[in-house]
């Protein structure tokens, strides 16, 4: 049976270090950190859920912040000091009484380490990046936001007072995204801004391409050129903009598009250009076309995602087409 003191020191454990964690990541963070960051998180569960906790009571604090420095004022030693210099005296008030671990002394230490850095404008956080054939990455941001990243994927995250912003320069990623009414979650990919108004979705950036697909809640894709208009997603619908900016809505169902997660594809009527830019990500070898015609030729089916002389195999079952081996991978011809 779990000792119950021992269960408690765990939590005030795993929260003390938590609050290590934003402070850290509220700084200037290296490559190393965010590794070091996701080890942490993936070394015990209690860690995940001290890091959430930690976070809602940073924001709970921060939403009643002038009070909250205002009892513990009241408790501070008096101080030769100017009134300008009152904020110094207020974070070492706060960090004296955020020594014993919980509650709301614990948020007063973690907001009052966090917050300077934040009010300084927006942290560039990391830089993640997954490489071809590397199955999904699981990421959890400083915000509490968790990102799953495909293969062949690369983007930055930057935490701000106002804002939470995630550029995709390419690829693919699953974005569950954390409550904060008061610093939208936006990505950043190509000339589309995609906006979270609640919700869990996902963006595939490729040459010539853009795709928005709505899990949960809601998004807003507006273009970063003034005087654009933004187009509102709801659950159940994707969004595919072409090279020439034309975008298209329809109605899908997202566990399809989510499901490279679980190492499938799956399509309706898609280019077989776009499979083979998939696959590209998917596999170190790599696959080309080779004529234009061919590469507009649908496709609709379901894609296991083992081996690539395989998947060749088979998708040359669903097209009359044949994959001929070449000095830098595949070439895909007409039988």
């Amino acid at each position: 049976m779990t000792d119950p003191k021992e269960s408690l020191e765990a939590q005030d454990r795993a929260m003390a270090q938590a609050s290590a964690w934003i402070a850290r990541l509220g700084g200037e963070v290296t490559a190393e950190d965010g590794v070091a960051f996701d080890a942490w998180l993936g070394a015990d569960a209690g860690n995940r859920a001290a890091y959430r906790r930690a976070v809602g009571l940073m924001a709970a604090f921060e939403a009643r912040a002038g009070e909250v420095l205002a009892q513990l004022d009241a408790f501070a030693p008096p101080a030769p000091v100017r009134r300008s210099a009152a904020p110094a005296r207020r974070r070492a008030t706060a960090w004296r009484w955020a020594a014993p671990a919980g509650g709301l002394a614990l948020a007063a230490g973690l907001a009052v380490a966090v917050l300077p850095s934040m009010l300084a404008g927006p942290t560039t956080v990391a830089s993640y990046a997954t490489g071809k054939g590397e199955h999904r990455r699981n990421l959890q941001l400083a915000d509490g936001s968790v990102v799953d990243l495909d293969a062949g994927t690369r983007l930055t995250v930057s935490i701000g007072r106002h804002e939470r912003r995630v550029t995709l320069a390419e690829g693919q990623a699953i974005f569950d995204v954390a409550h904060d009414a008061s610093r939208p979650f936006v990505v950043a990919a190509g000339d589309r801004l995609v906006r979270d108004i609640g919700t869990e979705f996902d963006v595939e950036r490729e040459p010539g391409r853009l795709a928005v697909t709505v899990a949960r809640g809601r998004v807003s894709v507006e273009p970063t050129a003034a005087g654009g208009r933004a187009i509102e997603l709801g659950a159940g619908q994707r969004l595919a903009i072409d090279d020439a900016g034309v975008g298209q809505l329809t109605s899908v169902d997202p566990a399809e598009t989510f499901s490279w997660r679980a190492g499938r594809l799956v399509y309706r009527g898609a280019p077989l250009s776009a499979v083979v830019a998939d696959l590209n990500r998917q596999f170190v070898e790599q696959t080309t076309i080779a004529d234009p015609d061919l590469a507009r030729t649908p496709i609709t089916g379901v894609i296991v995602l083992d081996n690539p002389r395989a998947v060749m195999s088979r998708l040359a079952l669903m097209l009359p087409i044949k994959a001929v081996p070449s000095d830098k991978g595949l070439v895909l011809q007409r039988k």
